[in-house]
């Protein structure tokens, strides 16, 4: 693995790496040095930065992975493949790149697909799933853009081919920090205007949107591959679902559908999208909780 400078912001104790795999180049963060890993993937419109208040908290206990998926963050944006199944891939490797054995897979809100893909199709890479605030395609995640029904349009936008490039460079801030983070954003406080930056600073990158737009227009290109997968391959591991109080408790739903075995829910009140930059304490308890009670069974 190589060690790299940060690109942009970063955190005591965190090493920044960069890794050849699956034929593009990504960017990634550890942090502790002991306990079983585990390996923690953004959602939109996030980064790795999106867990710098959980990262300290788990590498405690944990050796903590985070990267920024392929088309994100400061990860590589050439012109390739993107979507779930390729990400899905980019992990496997990744974690076999890191040597770090299997991990505990934790998720959030457009990486959900992707996750699914990877525990499903590399369940011995994976020790157990925790889905944040997220769901599947065939399992409700279109509904979310019926604008007619309490969804946003930015679903359907974002997974338009090419619309996102075309449209949004140059207008990066204005989306993310005067209408995403307002509307996802349940906590006072939990965003400051340094954190607005390190996140505008990668979405302002040349070919910024690519990663989005993949991972956006899986939603309504799976024609019910994912449940296929579900049917054939569900998530052999434990299971933890972590969502606030909207969405109708959509990520249990959905992971109950999708899990072979045990599934625990934590529902968080008071608390927006943005769950790991929101209460990160909470999210760190539950998590805790869960990887501890599943470390314990296996020693």
């Amino acid at each position: 693995m190589t060690v790299t400078l940060p690109a942009g912001a970063t955190l005591p104790g965190v090493t920044h790496h960069l890794a050849d795999v699956n034929g593009t180049r990504l960017h990634y963060v550890s942090a502790g040095t002991g306990g079983s890993p585990v390996l923690l993937v953004h959602g939109w419109p996030e980064t790795w930065w999106a867990f710098r208040k959980l990262i300290p908290l788990l590498a405690r206990t944990h050796r903590v992975l985070a990267l920024d998926l392929r088309g994100f963050g400061d990860s590589g944006n050439a012109d390739t493949e993107y979507g779930e199944a390729v990400s899905a891939e980019d992990l496997r490797h990744l974690v076999g790149h890191i040597g770090a054995g299997p991990v505990h897979l934790v998720c959030q809100d457009i990486s959900g697909g992707t996750a699914f893909r990877f525990a499903a199709t590399h369940p011995e890479d994976v020790i157990s799933f925790t889905g944040i605030e997220t769901a599947l395609a065939g399992y409700g995640f279109e509904a979310l853009a019926d604008v007619n029904n309490r969804g946003s349009w930015h679903v359907g936008f974002l997974g338009a081919p090419g619309i996102p490039g075309m449209l949004l460079p140059g207008h990066e801030r204005e989306l993310l920090a005067d209408w995403a983070f307002p509307l996802m954003n349940g906590t006072e406080g939990s965003l400051r205007e340094e954190d607005v930056d390190e996140f505008v600073r990668t979405y302002a990158r040349p070919n910024a949107w690519r990663g989005t737009e993949g991972l956006y227009r899986g939603i309504f290109s799976d024609g019910g591959a994912t449940r296929a997968l579900a049917e054939s391959h569900p998530i052999a591991v434990p299971v933890l679902t972590v969502e606030a109080a909207g969405h109708g408790r959509i990520t249990e739903k959905t992971f109950r559908q999708v899990a072979a075995g045990e599934v625990t829910a934590v529902h968080l009140e008071g608390v927006g999208h943005l769950i790991a930059q929101e209460a990160p304490e909470a999210l760190a308890a539950a998590l805790l909780e869960f990887t501890g009670r599943i470390d314990a069974k296996k020693a």
